[in-house]
Parts: structure tokens; sequence; C-alpha cells
């Protein structure tokens, strides 16, 4: 055996990789899972399953849904993540900044950072419309689906950006390879707009939020849409203009210069 395998069976926590790798499982699907489909899909006994369950379920971590006894996550995750200064910081201080601005300008936006090769919306907000779009606080979305992505990698060295690629949900050559295209005029422009990928008539418009280092730690994103109803005050080009000036604000109050 190699030392390397050695040191790995010495400090080997059986019950708490088991605990991760249920965790791990629900976070991967929008929907429940029965304890046989867990113990099927991790290749775990029931009784090993149900032990673990039973522990996730009284610490908070999942819950039971009513009638058909599956398992899914709690938000306890979230919140926990949501208790980290860093993060706590900077939805502090961009909170009220996105809803001043998306009352002003009738938009919705959410504010997203990346996490496991995903976007993961920290913050979100609504504009007093009755007519929005809106991306669900907590949403992990697939990376080359997004105006954020492209500005969260925009300006990522070169190994940091292989790494963000090998980490990303699988996706057709095509997709990866507009996405990796459109990185260099983002980061030449300053900001990503785009048409939606998702959503046809929405354009996507995203800003960089900095960081003391001027590491890009966030993206602030507005779908847009222009209502026929003739309530979209501000045209996208305005909105794009408000949108860098916010980001820039939110970025000199976490410590950065600012960046057009």
């Amino acid at each position: 055996m190699h030392d390397d395998d050695e040191e790995d069976d010495k400090y080997r926590a059986p019950a708490l990789s088991k605990g991760l790798d249920i965790l791990e499982l629900l976070a991967s699907g929008a929907e429940g899972k029965s304890q046989a489909d867990i113990s099927k899909t991790l290749g775990r006994t029931t009784s090993e399953i149900f032990r673990m369950l039973v522990v996730l379920r009284k610490r908070g971590y999942v819950q039971v849904d009513d009638g058909d006894d599956r398992y899914s996550l709690t938000t306890k995750l979230f919140e926990l993540a949501h208790r980290h200064p860093p993060i706590r910081r900077l939805t502090a201080i961009a909170g009220e900044a996105m809803q001043k601005m998306a009352d002003r300008v009738n938009q919705s936006m959410h504010l997203a950072i990346l996490h496991s090769g995903r976007v993961l919306v920290i913050a979100q907000v609504d504009c007093p419309d009755n007519n929005i779009t809106s991306v669900r606080l907590g949403a992990h979305i697939p990376l080359f689906d997004t105006a954020s992505g492209r500005v969260l990698a925009a300006w990522m060295t070169a190994d940091q950006r292989a790494a963000l690629l090998a980490a990303a949900d699988p996706a057709d050559e095509a997709r990866r390879r507009s996405f990796v295209e459109d990185l260099q005029t983002v980061a030449a422009l300053g900001y990503c707009e785009s048409p939606s990928l998702t959503i046809e008539g929405v354009l996507n418009i995203s800003a960089p939020v900095r960081d003391l280092s001027g590491r890009v730690v966030a993206a602030v994103t507005i779908p847009f849409i222009r209502r026929l109803s003739g309530t979209s005050i501000l045209p996208a080009t305005e909105c794009r203009a408000a949108l860098i000036e916010m980001a820039d604000a939110i970025s000199r109050q976490l410590g950065a210069g600012a960046h057009g």
C-alpha cells in the first residue's frame, strides 16, 4: 500500500462520508428520493441509509415529503452558507442597493456566485410590477446557460478557467465553445449582455462585483423584459448603465476600486 493510501485510511470517517453522499445526492435533483432510491444509487444497504437519514432529519438537513415518503433537502445548508462571513457581508451590502434599483428601473435582478462548477443565486429581488421575470433564490444554474457565469469567468486566469470548465456540468461542444469565445468580449466590455438561453424574449444584462483584491466574486444580473403594457420605465441601455454603476458601488463597499 502506498503512503498516500495509508494516510487516507488513517483518517477515514465512513459515517461522515455516507452522510455527505446522501446530502450531495439529494442536492443533485429537484425531486425528493425514497430510501430505496438513495440506497440503490449509493450502493449502500437500506439499514445504513436509514440510520443516516434519521440523524440528518433530526438535525434538520432533510425532510420527508408528505404522502410519498420521499426525502429532500431542507434550506438548512443554504442558511449555513449564508452565515459564512464573506457571503453574509456580500448579500448585506448588495441587497439594499439591488432593491432600490429594482424599484427605480422596474426590473427584477439577482446576485450570483460560483459553486461547484455552477452558478448559485445568493440574493434575488423583485420589482413592483405585476409582470416579472426572476430566478429562484438558491437556484443552481448550469454554467454555460448564464450571463452571470460569463461574467464570473471572464477575468479568471487560464488555470482557474480550466478548473471551472472541468467542474461544470457536461455540455455539448458548441455550448462550451460559445461560452469560452464570449469571455474575451465580456472582459473587454466590462459586462455581459446577451439573449437568454432559457427564456425567449429575455435579455440578460450582467455586471461584475469585485472584492478588496479586485477579484470578481459575484455577478449581479437583470433578466430584462420589455413589457407591452408600457411599464418598462427605462430601455435596456439605461438599465445596463445603472447596473454597472450599482455593481461598482457595491465593489467599492467591499474594498475594491471602481471598475467599468
